[in-house]
């Protein structure tokens, strides 16, 4: 297992040189979705509408962060459970995300498209979400405000830690005979 630091947007060659199990230090810019996000996301493509944000590189963080406290970018950010957008991701991996966050299991759809599209699942630490925030230097809300803590934000990160639970070879994480929950 190995340790990367990487910037955003991802690349096809930053994501297939990672291996289930490694450790990422993220930098750059990621975007918070969760389901009723996704969903909204769903229904502008199929209206052929704009999307908040370029897909193209992009990284999806599954949650739905607690207000800022004074003198801070954001909340507790832990993330949520992932399959909740299972049925979504698929379809966002093929149109250029390159990774997502969360926390949990997916599903076999997801792991074949992270294969088809060269995508990566990354597990941030459950429960986690206070220290997890002071990795965030900024927030700002970018789309679907309605949604209060589901909308679409755009964060800054700097050194986010990641491990690799999915990646684009079909390897998994929590398949590996070493792995402990």
């Amino acid at each position: 297992m190995a340790t990367y630091n990487l910037a955003t947007p991802l690349r096809e060659e930053d994501v297939t040189r990672l291996r289930a199990g490694d450790v990422v230090y993220l930098t750059g810019t990621i975007y918070t979705a969760r389901d009723a996000a996704h969903k909204k996301l769903m229904e502008a493509l199929d209206r052929e509408e704009p999307l908040p944000f370029d897909l193209e590189g992009s990284v999806i963080y599954y949650v739905g962060p607690a207000p800022a406290p004074p003198g801070c970018a954001i909340g507790s950010a832990g993330p949520t459970t992932s399959g909740r957008m299972d049925t979504y991701a698929p379809r966002l991996h093929a149109l250029g995300v390159k990774a997502s966050i969360g926390k949990g299991k997916r599903t076999q759809e997801v792991r074949d498209a992270l294969m088809a599209y060269k995508g990566v699942y990354f597990g941030a630490t459950g429960g986690a979400g206070a220290l997890l925030s002071q990795r965030i230097t900024a927030s700002e809300i970018i789309a679907y405000p309605e949604l209060g803590p589901e909308a679409i934000r755009r964060l800054t990160v700097k050194d986010f830690p990641l491990l690799v639970v999915n990646d684009a070879h079909g390897e998994e994480l929590y398949a590996k005979p070493n792995y402990k929950l």
